[in-house]
């Protein structure tokens, strides 16, 4: 009865091994390019240029000074606030 256990183990850690090879890691959404998109698309597609700048750099300031994750969203949210309030 080992055996067969023990066969059937080998074969779920190959299985594992090999679809954890195979995965592709996930990557973040890229900043978008006004430049590649349709004319008539454009306008929107600076406003959220803007946006993704924003809250890349309430996301650093977030980092450097190393928030806990519990409280990061209520921390970004108010960085954007404050970030809207200024303009």
């Amino acid at each position: 009865m080992s055996a067969f256990t023990e066969t059937h183990l080998n074969q779920f850690i190959v299985v594992a091994a090999v679809a954890l090879l195979v995965t592709v890691p996930a990557r973040s959404q890229g900043l978008v390019d006004p430049s590649k998109v349709a004319p008539e698309y454009r306008e929107a597609a600076e406003k959220r240029r803007a946006e993704q700048i924003r809250q890349r750099e309430c996301a650093l300031k977030a980092d450097l000074e190393k928030v806990l994750p519990r409280d990061r969203t209520d921390y970004l949210n108010h960085c954007l606030d404050a970030i809207a309030a200024k303009q």
